[in-house]
């Protein structure tokens, strides 16, 4: 899994058109975003910093898969602007 994935303009301009690549994008990001949080989560000794980092990144989490569920549903034929 890749640490970081680039989005580009054109990407975003192709999810708004394309259901499917869409769908796509959201999932890779959403892998490498619990990848990173399982890191985080396994480091030892995490303060203060580590767990609000680790709470803000399992909110956008949520609502990654929300995002997923939705377009699973075909709730999210248009993406939000």
């Amino acid at each position: 899994m890749r640490e970081f994935a680039v989005v580009s303009d054109a990407d975003i301009e192709r999810a708004r058109r394309d259901r499917d690549f869409r769908r796509d994008l959201v999932s890779v990001h959403l892998d490498i975003l619990l990848a990173a949080l399982n890191r985080l989560r396994a480091k030892s000794g995490a303060g203060a910093n580590e767990q609000a980092l680790i709470s803000d990144g399992a909110q956008l989490a949520v609502r990654l898969a929300d995002i997923l569920h939705a377009l699973a549903s075909g709730k999210a034929d248009k993406p939000a602007t």
